[in-house]
Order: structure tokens, then sequence, then C-alpha cells
């Protein structure tokens, strides 16, 4: 009996590990490039790939959208002044197979941005709740000017570390018309930097963001500078000093 039981529970256990391997094949979609950074008109190439082991059908779907200056973004209909025109807007992939769609895109006021959503479905499995899977991947797209934000347009509001929540905080303003992107952000402790991702700055905003940091903030060992990287210069500056730190700076009276 003892035997028995013992094969059962292999049984049981190998039947798990296929079905876990098999549903992490099963969600292996990509869309590419996520970010594509166009003139205007503008003629783009989508890249879904399917590396599941199960056909799947997609539906595209553009919308346009608006990012807080915190980061958050918020969704609604395509604009009407964004003139897309899609190859297709449903299809069905094969397993291990790629599908392109292809479009073109206008708009009389530039910059202007949207993002076109794949929705996937036609998984063979269901959520807990019996509802069916559906994925949805993002393509961004912006279609932008030959001129760029430039360096005087770009203005840092604040820049301090905060050592309760181990954090820098960064307030960074677009003055100008144009779209800008910031590249990759770098903190630079006195023995070794710290990378962190990059984001878009939008015409006439502000964004506020804040980077973790990677070890507990202590007094020998925290950043002291930044630098943000554009594609045409980058902007450094000295980060606020916590004030304990500062306080620790100022000589002691005699």
């Amino acid at each position: 009996m003892k035997r028995d039981s013992f094969r059962i529970a292999c049984r049981l256990l190998a039947s798990m590990l296929c079905l876990l391997l098999w549903t992490g094949a099963s969600w292996a979609q990509t869309v590419r490039p996520v970010v594509n950074e166009l003139g205007n008109p503008a003629k783009g190439r989508v890249e879904y790939v399917n590396d599941g082991m199960t056909p799947l059908n997609v539906v595209l779907e553009a919308k346009s959208f608006t990012v807080s200056e915190t980061g958050e973004i918020s969704y609604r209909a395509l604009d009407p002044n964004i003139h897309l025109k899609l190859s297709t807007t449903s299809f069905r992939i094969q397993p291990q197979q790629t599908y392109y769609v292809f479009y073109e895109a206008s708009s009389p006021q530039i910059p202007s941005w949207f993002v076109i959503y794949a929705s996937f479905s036609g998984f063979p499995f269901r959520t807990a709740q019996g509802m069916n899977v559906r994925l949805q991947l993002p393509h961004t797209v912006y279609l932008l000017p030959k001129q760029s934000v430039e360096k005087p347009d770009i203005h840092i509001e604040l820049a301090e570390l905060s050592r309760p929540d181990n954090k820098v905080r960064l307030q960074v303003e677009n003055t100008s018309d144009s779209f800008g992107r910031v590249l990759g952000t770098q903190l630079v402790y006195s023995k070794k930097k710290q990378e962190a991702p990059g984001f878009p700055i939008f015409p006439h905003s502000k964004r506020i963001f804040e980077i973790a940091l990677e070890e507990k903030a202590q007094d020998e060992n925290v950043p002291v500078d930044y630098v943000l990287q554009f594609e045409k210069f980058k902007i450094e500056g000295k980060l606020q000093a916590p004030p304990a730190l500062a306080s620790a700076n100022v000589p002691a009276s005699h």
C-alpha cells in the first residue's frame, strides 16, 4: 500500500510540474517594439510573437492616453485628430509563430501619441473564478517633429534624499512644446553608482518620481549626485543633503 501511495504521489507531482511548464510556455507572448518614436506622417510595424504551445486570437484596439505627474496612465478613445490605418485589427497566431502588423499614422498636431493594445485570447485554461484568460500587451507610438527638447527646457525643481523611506525624490519640468525622454537615471555615491530607468517628459508638464535605494541609507553611504541622460545631453546635480548629514557637516562652535 505504501509503495502504491508513493507511486500515485509521484505521478501527481509529475503531472503538476508538466502543467506548470506548459502553462508558463503558453504565456510566452511578446510585442516588439514596445515603444516606437516616429516622424509625422509615420509608417510602422509591430511583431506579435506566440512562443506558446497553443494558437491564440489577437484583437487590436488603439487608444489615446494621458500620463499624470506621478506616472499614472489614463486611457480614452483614440483622439479624432490622430489618423491611424492598421493592416488588420484581428488575427490568429499559430504556436511558435510571429505575425506582423503594419500601420500608417499622422496627426495635424505634433507631438502626438497613442497606444495600440493587443488582446490575446484562446488560452486553454481559466481563472480560479472560471473566467477565460485574456492578456493585453501595448505598443506605444509617438509622432514627433524633428526638433527635440533642449537642455534649457528642462528644470529640476526637486532633488532630495528621503532617509525615513530610503528613497530619492526628483521632480522634473519640461517647459517647451517638445517631447522629451530621459533614457536613464543614475545616482552617484562616493564609491559606486546606481542605475534607474528612464521615463518620458511630455510638453509643458512635470514628472515626479522616486528611486528606492539599493541599500539602507547611512551617513557614510548615501548618493550625493544625480544624472539624467537624454539623447543629446545630460543634466547633473547635487542631491539635497538629509538633515542628519547637513547638521553633521556644520563645524562645532567654540
